[in-house]
Protein backbone atom coordinates (compact mmCIF):
# COMPACT_ATOMS: atom_id res chain seq x y z
CA UNK A 1 0.00 0.00 0.00
CA UNK A 2 1.51 3.45 -0.71
CA UNK A 3 1.19 6.39 1.96
CA UNK A 4 3.31 8.86 -0.04
CA UNK A 5 2.76 12.47 -0.05
CA UNK A 6 4.64 12.62 -2.88
CA UNK A 7 2.04 13.38 -6.43
CA UNK A 8 -0.05 10.56 -8.08
CA UNK A 9 -0.34 11.07 -11.71
CA UNK A 10 -1.40 13.80 -12.48
CA UNK A 11 -4.51 14.82 -15.10
CA UNK A 12 -2.95 14.51 -18.88
CA UNK A 13 0.80 12.85 -17.82
CA UNK A 14 -0.46 10.09 -20.15
CA UNK A 15 -3.61 9.78 -22.58
CA UNK A 16 -6.29 8.46 -20.80
CA UNK A 17 -4.95 8.69 -17.26
CA UNK A 18 -5.94 10.86 -14.59
CA UNK A 19 -6.38 10.97 -11.05
CA UNK A 20 -9.72 11.88 -9.19
CA UNK A 21 -9.15 12.85 -5.75
CA UNK A 22 -11.05 11.03 -3.19
CA UNK A 23 -12.58 12.11 0.50
CA UNK A 24 -12.54 8.83 2.30
CA UNK A 25 -14.16 10.38 5.56
CA UNK A 26 -17.16 11.84 4.70
CA UNK A 27 -20.08 10.32 4.65
CA UNK A 28 -22.25 8.21 6.98
CA UNK A 29 -20.82 4.78 6.84
CA UNK A 30 -17.26 5.88 6.08
CA UNK A 31 -14.83 4.93 5.06
CA UNK A 32 -15.77 1.30 5.14
CA UNK A 33 -18.71 1.64 2.42
CA UNK A 34 -16.41 4.49 0.42
CA UNK A 35 -13.41 1.92 -0.21
CA UNK A 36 -15.78 -0.85 -1.20
CA UNK A 37 -17.28 1.78 -3.62
CA UNK A 38 -13.89 2.45 -5.29
CA UNK A 39 -13.09 -1.39 -5.14
CA UNK A 40 -16.03 -1.32 -7.75
CA UNK A 41 -15.00 1.97 -9.91
CA UNK A 42 -11.46 0.11 -10.29
CA UNK A 43 -12.86 -2.75 -12.12
CA UNK A 44 -15.07 -0.64 -13.91
CA UNK A 45 -12.46 2.11 -14.78
CA UNK A 46 -8.82 0.03 -14.79
CA UNK A 47 -7.23 3.27 -16.26
CA UNK A 48 -8.38 5.64 -13.54
CA UNK A 49 -6.07 6.70 -10.86
CA UNK A 50 -7.57 7.41 -7.34
CA UNK A 51 -5.82 9.68 -4.43
CA UNK A 52 -7.76 8.27 -1.23
CA UNK A 53 -7.35 10.80 1.44
CA UNK A 54 -7.85 10.17 5.51
CA UNK A 55 -7.07 8.35 8.39
CA UNK A 56 -4.12 6.04 7.37
CA UNK A 57 -4.68 3.52 10.30
CA UNK A 58 -8.32 3.24 9.70
CA UNK A 59 -7.70 3.12 5.38
CA UNK A 60 -4.75 1.39 4.85
CA UNK A 61 -6.07 -2.15 6.17
CA UNK A 62 -8.89 -1.52 3.85
CA UNK A 63 -7.41 -0.81 0.96
CA UNK A 64 -4.97 -3.41 1.66
CA UNK A 65 -8.30 -6.10 1.89
CA UNK A 66 -9.46 -4.76 -1.59
CA UNK A 67 -6.23 -4.74 -3.17
CA UNK A 68 -5.99 -1.20 -4.13
CA UNK A 69 -2.37 -0.63 -4.24
CA UNK A 70 -1.62 -0.52 -8.21
CA UNK A 71 -4.80 2.10 -8.33
CA UNK A 72 -5.02 3.91 -5.39
CA UNK A 73 -2.28 6.43 -3.41
CA UNK A 74 -2.88 7.11 0.37
CA UNK A 75 -2.76 10.37 1.99
CA UNK A 76 -3.13 10.85 5.29
CA UNK A 77 -5.05 13.66 6.74
CA UNK A 78 -6.34 13.59 10.82
CA UNK A 79 -9.65 15.33 10.83
CA UNK A 80 -12.92 15.10 9.77
CA UNK A 81 -15.41 17.63 8.86
CA UNK A 82 -18.75 16.60 10.33
CA UNK A 83 -22.07 16.34 8.16
CA UNK A 84 -23.20 19.49 11.10
CA UNK A 85 -19.76 21.46 10.57
CA UNK A 86 -20.69 25.12 9.52
CA UNK A 87 -18.75 25.50 6.05
CA UNK A 88 -17.31 28.69 8.01
CA UNK A 89 -15.87 26.51 10.61
CA UNK A 90 -14.65 23.88 7.91
CA UNK A 91 -13.27 26.21 6.10
CA UNK A 92 -10.61 26.45 9.56
CA UNK A 93 -9.76 22.68 9.08
CA UNK A 94 -6.29 22.56 7.03
CA UNK A 95 -6.29 18.62 7.53
CA UNK A 96 -9.55 17.29 7.02
CA UNK A 97 -9.38 14.90 4.49
CA UNK A 98 -12.07 17.02 2.62
CA UNK A 99 -9.93 19.79 2.73
CA UNK A 100 -7.05 17.93 1.66
CA UNK A 101 -8.55 16.24 -1.55
CA UNK A 102 -9.86 19.55 -2.64
CA UNK A 103 -6.49 21.33 -2.38
CA UNK A 104 -5.20 18.23 -4.91
CA UNK A 105 -7.65 19.50 -7.28
CA UNK A 106 -6.57 23.18 -7.10
CA UNK A 107 -2.55 22.55 -7.68
CA UNK A 108 -3.76 20.22 -10.29
CA UNK A 109 -2.54 16.70 -8.38
CA UNK A 110 -6.05 15.64 -9.55
CA UNK A 111 -8.67 16.27 -12.17
CA UNK A 112 -11.21 15.96 -9.45
CA UNK A 113 -12.43 15.39 -6.12
CA UNK A 114 -15.32 13.24 -4.81
CA UNK A 115 -16.56 12.89 -1.28
CA UNK A 116 -20.17 12.30 0.64
CA UNK A 117 -19.70 14.96 3.08
CA UNK A 118 -20.73 18.09 4.39
CA UNK A 119 -22.63 19.18 1.01
CA UNK A 120 -22.51 23.35 2.30
CA UNK A 121 -19.04 22.68 3.43
CA UNK A 122 -17.59 20.93 0.00
CA UNK A 123 -19.16 23.97 -1.67
CA UNK A 124 -17.75 26.69 0.18
CA UNK A 125 -14.58 25.09 -0.06
CA UNK A 126 -14.39 24.12 -3.31
CA UNK A 127 -15.45 27.92 -4.34
CA UNK A 128 -12.96 29.28 -2.39
CA UNK A 129 -9.64 26.82 -3.29
CA UNK A 130 -10.71 25.37 -6.34
CA UNK A 131 -12.39 28.84 -7.42
CA UNK A 132 -15.02 29.19 -10.39
CA UNK A 133 -14.21 29.23 -14.37
CA UNK A 134 -13.80 32.74 -15.68
CA UNK A 135 -16.57 34.13 -16.61
CA UNK A 136 -19.04 31.81 -14.48
CA UNK A 137 -20.11 33.74 -11.94
CA UNK A 138 -21.27 31.13 -9.15
CA UNK A 139 -21.44 27.39 -9.46
CA UNK A 140 -24.57 25.20 -9.16
CA UNK A 141 -25.56 22.01 -8.15
CA UNK A 142 -26.75 19.58 -11.11
CA UNK A 143 -27.99 15.96 -10.69
CA UNK A 144 -29.74 13.49 -13.42
CA UNK A 145 -33.11 12.96 -12.55
CA UNK A 146 -35.49 9.92 -13.46
CA UNK A 147 -38.29 11.10 -16.16
CA UNK A 148 -41.44 9.20 -18.37
CA UNK A 149 -38.81 10.11 -21.06
CA UNK A 150 -35.69 8.81 -19.55
CA UNK A 151 -33.11 10.92 -17.55
CA UNK A 152 -33.11 14.90 -17.40
CA UNK A 153 -30.74 16.89 -15.86
CA UNK A 154 -31.81 19.90 -13.18
CA UNK A 155 -29.97 22.42 -11.48
CA UNK A 156 -29.36 24.47 -9.54
CA UNK A 157 -30.16 21.92 -6.51
CA UNK A 158 -29.73 24.43 -3.67
CA UNK A 159 -26.69 26.16 -4.25
CA UNK A 160 -27.87 29.71 -5.01
CA UNK A 161 -31.39 30.11 -3.18
CA UNK A 162 -31.34 33.24 -5.15
CA UNK A 163 -29.97 33.65 -8.95
CA UNK A 164 -30.72 36.77 -10.71
CA UNK A 165 -30.90 36.31 -14.82
CA UNK A 166 -27.22 35.75 -15.45
CA UNK A 167 -27.22 32.79 -13.28
CA UNK A 168 -30.08 31.45 -14.80
CA UNK A 169 -27.90 31.73 -18.43
CA UNK A 170 -25.13 30.18 -16.73
CA UNK A 171 -26.59 27.41 -15.51
CA UNK A 172 -28.26 26.91 -18.73
CA UNK A 173 -24.63 26.28 -21.09
CA UNK A 174 -23.79 24.71 -18.33
CA UNK A 175 -26.28 22.33 -18.46
CA UNK A 176 -26.35 22.00 -22.11
CA UNK A 177 -22.38 20.72 -21.77
CA UNK A 178 -24.02 18.06 -19.17
CA UNK A 179 -26.35 16.76 -21.25
CA UNK A 180 -24.14 16.24 -23.80
CA UNK A 181 -21.03 14.58 -21.68
CA UNK A 182 -22.58 12.33 -19.77
CA UNK A 183 -26.39 11.98 -21.29
CA UNK A 184 -24.96 11.42 -25.32
CA UNK A 185 -27.19 14.17 -26.31
CA UNK A 186 -26.09 16.17 -29.32
CA UNK A 187 -28.74 18.63 -28.88
CA UNK A 188 -30.43 18.58 -26.02
CA UNK A 189 -33.55 20.66 -25.30
CA UNK A 190 -33.61 22.90 -22.25
CA UNK A 191 -36.77 24.34 -20.12
CA UNK A 192 -36.96 27.27 -17.73
CA UNK A 193 -38.90 26.46 -14.72
CA UNK A 194 -41.70 29.47 -13.98
CA UNK A 195 -45.11 29.47 -13.09
CA UNK A 196 -46.77 28.90 -16.35
CA UNK A 197 -45.67 28.12 -19.84
CA UNK A 198 -47.07 31.10 -21.36
CA UNK A 199 -44.34 33.44 -22.47
CA UNK A 200 -45.72 36.61 -20.32
CA UNK A 201 -45.54 34.86 -17.41
CA UNK A 202 -42.43 35.48 -14.23
CA UNK A 203 -40.60 37.42 -12.84
CA UNK A 204 -37.91 40.13 -14.56
CA UNK A 205 -34.93 37.59 -14.20
CA UNK A 206 -36.75 34.78 -15.76
CA UNK A 207 -38.07 36.63 -18.36
CA UNK A 208 -34.26 38.22 -19.13
CA UNK A 209 -32.74 34.74 -18.95
CA UNK A 210 -35.43 33.59 -21.54
CA UNK A 211 -34.78 36.33 -24.10
CA UNK A 212 -31.13 36.01 -23.52
CA UNK A 213 -31.13 31.72 -24.59
CA UNK A 214 -33.58 32.64 -27.86
CA UNK A 215 -31.21 34.96 -29.04
CA UNK A 216 -28.30 32.90 -28.07
CA UNK A 217 -26.49 30.20 -29.72
CA UNK A 218 -28.77 27.56 -27.29
CA UNK A 219 -32.11 29.38 -29.16
CA UNK A 220 -32.86 26.24 -31.11
CA UNK A 221 -32.56 24.29 -27.93
CA UNK A 222 -34.46 26.31 -26.33
CA UNK A 223 -37.71 24.72 -25.34
CA UNK A 224 -39.22 27.92 -23.12
CA UNK A 225 -40.78 28.22 -19.71
CA UNK A 226 -41.81 24.63 -18.09
CA UNK A 227 -43.83 24.14 -15.24
CA UNK A 228 -43.07 21.53 -11.95
CA UNK A 229 -45.25 18.65 -13.68
CA UNK A 230 -43.22 18.72 -16.90
CA UNK A 231 -39.89 17.92 -15.12
CA UNK A 232 -40.94 13.82 -14.62
CA UNK A 233 -42.75 14.23 -17.72
CA UNK A 234 -39.93 14.78 -19.58
CA UNK A 235 -40.95 17.90 -21.56
CA UNK A 236 -37.11 18.83 -21.49
CA UNK A 237 -33.58 17.22 -21.06
CA UNK A 238 -32.27 20.34 -19.12
CA UNK A 239 -34.42 22.07 -16.48
CA UNK A 240 -32.97 25.34 -15.21
CA UNK A 241 -34.20 26.98 -11.95
CA UNK A 242 -32.62 28.84 -8.92
CA UNK A 243 -31.71 26.69 -5.81
CA UNK A 244 -34.33 26.99 -3.80
CA UNK A 245 -36.89 26.03 -6.12
CA UNK A 246 -34.90 23.08 -7.46
CA UNK A 247 -34.05 21.51 -3.94
CA UNK A 248 -37.69 21.99 -3.14
CA UNK A 249 -38.67 20.16 -5.76
CA UNK A 250 -35.84 17.48 -5.46
CA UNK A 251 -37.06 16.56 -2.25
CA UNK A 252 -40.20 16.57 -3.20
CA UNK A 253 -40.39 14.01 -5.50
CA UNK A 254 -37.99 11.81 -3.60
CA UNK A 255 -40.94 12.00 -1.09
CA UNK A 256 -43.07 11.41 -3.73
CA UNK A 257 -41.35 8.51 -4.73
CA UNK A 258 -41.42 6.84 -0.92
CA UNK A 259 -44.89 7.64 -0.61
CA UNK A 260 -45.84 5.50 -4.10
CA UNK A 261 -43.72 2.39 -2.69
CA UNK A 262 -44.86 2.64 0.31
CA UNK A 263 -48.62 2.59 -0.31
CA UNK A 264 -47.97 -0.37 -2.95
CA UNK A 265 -46.61 -2.61 -0.38
CA UNK A 266 -49.71 -1.89 1.76
CA UNK A 267 -51.68 -2.24 -1.17
CA UNK A 268 -50.17 -5.85 -1.97
CA UNK A 269 -49.56 -7.03 1.58
CA UNK A 270 -53.33 -5.71 2.59
CA UNK A 271 -55.28 -9.12 1.82
CA UNK A 272 -54.27 -12.54 0.21
CA UNK A 273 -55.53 -11.34 -2.97
CA UNK A 274 -52.63 -8.13 -3.03
CA UNK A 275 -50.23 -10.68 -2.77
CA UNK A 276 -51.39 -12.91 -5.44
CA UNK A 277 -51.60 -9.99 -7.26
CA UNK A 278 -48.31 -8.95 -6.16
CA UNK A 279 -46.36 -12.61 -7.21
CA UNK A 280 -48.14 -11.19 -11.05
CA UNK A 281 -46.95 -7.98 -11.27
CA UNK A 282 -43.27 -8.54 -9.47
CA UNK A 283 -41.75 -8.86 -13.13
CA UNK A 284 -42.93 -5.65 -14.05
CA UNK A 285 -42.42 -3.99 -10.40
CA UNK A 286 -38.22 -5.28 -10.21
CA UNK A 287 -38.13 -3.40 -13.54
CA UNK A 288 -39.67 -0.18 -12.14
CA UNK A 289 -37.46 -0.39 -9.01
CA UNK A 290 -34.89 -0.52 -11.34
CA UNK A 291 -35.82 2.59 -13.23
CA UNK A 292 -36.32 5.12 -10.25
CA UNK A 293 -33.93 3.80 -8.09
CA UNK A 294 -31.97 6.13 -6.37
CA UNK A 295 -28.28 4.28 -6.80
CA UNK A 296 -28.90 5.37 -10.30
CA UNK A 297 -28.63 9.29 -9.43
CA UNK A 298 -26.11 9.29 -7.27
CA UNK A 299 -23.43 11.77 -7.84
CA UNK A 300 -24.88 15.81 -7.91
CA UNK A 301 -22.44 17.44 -10.07
CA UNK A 302 -20.58 21.46 -8.70
CA UNK A 303 -20.92 22.89 -12.15
CA UNK A 304 -18.81 25.76 -13.04
CA UNK A 305 -15.35 25.30 -10.84
CA UNK A 306 -12.09 24.89 -11.84
CA UNK A 307 -11.62 21.25 -11.73
CA UNK A 308 -14.88 18.39 -11.64
CA UNK A 309 -16.39 18.16 -7.96
CA UNK A 310 -18.90 15.21 -7.39
CA UNK A 311 -21.20 15.52 -4.25
CA UNK A 312 -22.54 11.70 -3.27
CA UNK A 313 -25.00 10.89 -1.29
CA UNK A 314 -24.14 10.81 2.84
CA UNK A 315 -25.97 7.76 3.61
CA UNK A 316 -24.34 6.08 0.18
CA UNK A 317 -23.97 2.51 -0.43
CA UNK A 318 -20.88 0.86 -2.29
CA UNK A 319 -22.33 0.93 -5.38
CA UNK A 320 -24.11 4.52 -4.85
CA UNK A 321 -20.30 5.65 -4.43
CA UNK A 322 -19.36 3.80 -7.54
CA UNK A 323 -21.86 5.35 -9.99
CA UNK A 324 -20.64 8.83 -8.22
CA UNK A 325 -17.29 7.83 -9.28
CA UNK A 326 -18.67 6.89 -12.80
CA UNK A 327 -20.09 10.59 -13.06
CA UNK A 328 -16.61 12.11 -12.45
CA UNK A 329 -14.91 10.20 -14.61
CA UNK A 330 -17.19 10.83 -17.18
CA UNK A 331 -16.73 14.76 -16.56
CA UNK A 332 -13.09 14.32 -16.85
CA UNK A 333 -13.49 12.40 -20.12
CA UNK A 334 -15.24 14.56 -21.86
CA UNK A 335 -13.12 17.82 -20.69
CA UNK A 336 -16.29 19.18 -19.11
CA UNK A 337 -14.89 22.79 -18.00
CA UNK A 338 -13.07 22.89 -21.56
CA UNK A 339 -16.28 22.73 -23.06
CA UNK A 340 -17.96 25.16 -20.78
CA UNK A 341 -16.02 27.33 -21.26
CA UNK A 342 -16.25 27.39 -24.86
CA UNK A 343 -19.78 27.97 -24.34
CA UNK A 344 -19.82 30.72 -22.80
CA UNK A 345 -17.70 32.61 -25.04
CA UNK A 346 -20.44 32.32 -27.56
CA UNK A 347 -23.21 33.93 -25.59
CA UNK A 348 -23.76 37.46 -24.33
CA UNK A 349 -24.09 37.18 -20.76
CA UNK A 350 -26.64 40.07 -18.69
CA UNK A 351 -24.88 41.79 -16.38
CA UNK A 352 -25.04 40.07 -12.59
CA UNK A 353 -26.82 41.72 -9.91
CA UNK A 354 -24.97 40.20 -7.09
CA UNK A 355 -27.55 37.96 -4.61
CA UNK A 356 -25.87 36.72 -2.27
CA UNK A 357 -24.73 32.79 -2.26
CA UNK A 358 -26.21 30.41 0.02
CA UNK A 359 -24.53 26.97 0.17
CA UNK A 360 -26.93 23.94 0.61
CA UNK A 361 -27.09 22.45 3.92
Amino acid sequence: MSTSTSKPAVSGTAPGVFTLAVDAMGGDRAPEVVIDGLAIAVERHPAARFLVVGDEARLAPLMAAKRLSTSCTLRHAPDVISGEMKPTAALRLRNASMRVAIDAVATGEAAGVISAGNTGALLALAKIVIKTLPGIDRPALAALCPSAKGDVIMLDLGANTQCDSRNLVEFAVMGDVFARAVLGLPFPTIGLVNIGSEELKGDERVQKAAETLRASYLGPQFHGFVEGDDIPGGKTDVVVTDGFTGNVALKMGEGALKLVFTMLKQVFSSSWAGRVAYLLARPALERLREWVDPRRYNGAIMLGLNGVVVKSHGGTDAEQFAYATDVAIDMVEHRFNDRIRDGLSKIALPAATGPQLAAAR
